[in-house]
């Protein structure tokens, strides 16, 4: 299985597309694996034409065989390498994606606790089975997304511009349960102790009205100076509240955390000092916190 895995809305990718979870400067088999909704997560998995075992097996011997050749005659490409190992991987999928996304042997009250059969949480509700089933499949990152591109009316994401409301209601209604029951679920199989769950966003909203100038309008326009993300398991204190907004919810005024503090905070969660964990580029040594950083200690158990 990949180790990073990416399940989309099923009213499409963000707006950011595919650089949302690019490896940027990291070597490509960093990068994330996208599972689409529906009977066939990934495009063209199986050969048009069914081939037996043993000819399958040899197929792929031999052209291991001549890519092995190809990389000892002409020495090791970097890019050419990460391809390989990307076909290699497809390979591997043919067996792995069929079986951990089947829902056949999850009971009928798993089931009913995601939502899966339900107008309004099926999508979300599959996604969140579907990570859980990753995760012990041993698939390290699972990255899902509440809401498609920004654009259109009625809006098929959160950037509630017009009506937050309106809104947020039908969005909130579409993921309450299913994110409620992955926490459950993690919890009751053990699995919350070693896994981290993160919910978090771009930004927050702003606590007064957008609209034009002679209207007072139901919208809210994009707030980056005070918002919030929670997270889950991996050693956390439970029910707790780190820092606050102003009264009216416009700015963090109390213990406000940069992200390079974010960033290393998650990364201690994952076992990883921030400090030691560098990868060369463009001359120099790259931290994801740069020369910044202080890890939250407060927040664990």
């Amino acid at each position: 299985m990949p180790a990073y895995v990416v399940l989309n809305d099923e009213r499409g990718a963000p707006n950011t597309g595919e650089s949302t979870w690019s490896s940027a400067f990291l070597p490509s088999n960093h990068q994330g694996v996208v599972l689409r909704n529906g009977k066939q997560p990934v495009r063209d998995l199986f050969p048009a034409s069914k081939l037996d075992t043993e000819t399958d097996e040899a197929t792929r011997q031999f052209i291991r065989s001549i890519n092995q050749e190809h990389l000892h005659r002409t020495g090791i490409d970097a890019a050419l390498a990460d391809r390989l190992k990307s076909y290699e991987l497809a390979a591997k999928m043919q067996t792995s994606i069929p079986e951990v996304s089947s829902f056949a042997e999850e009971t009928a009250a798993t089931q009913k606790m995601y939502g899966v059969n339900e107008k309004q949480t099926a999508d979300m509700g599959r996604r969140c089975l579907l990570g859980r089933r990753l995760l012990e499949k041993g698939v390290r990152f699972v990255q899902l997304f509440s809401g498609g591109p920004i654009a259109g009316s009625p809006r098929a994401s959160w950037d509630a511009h017009e009506n937050v409301k309106e809104n947020h209601t039908v969005e909130a209604g579409r993921i309450d349960k299913p994110v409620a029951a992955l926490l459950q679920d993690l919890k009751q199989r053990g699995m919350l102790e070693d896994t981290l769950v993160l919910f978090t966003t771009e930004f927050g909203r702003t606590p007064f009205a957008q609209s034009a100038a002679d209207k007072v309008g139901p919208g809210r326009d994009h707030n980056r100076y005070g918002f919030s993300c929670w997270m889950a398991g991996a050693g956390l204190k439970r029910g707790i509240a780190f820092g606050n907004t102003d009264e009216i919810g416009w700015k963090a005024v109390e213990r406000p955390i940069p992200w390079h503090d974010f960033h290393a905070t998650v990364l201690h969660l994952f076992g990883i000092d921030h400090e030691r964990l560098t990868f060369y580029h463009n001359g120099i040594q790259r931290r994801l916190t740069n020369v910044h950083g202080d890890v939250l200690k407060e927040i664990f158990a």
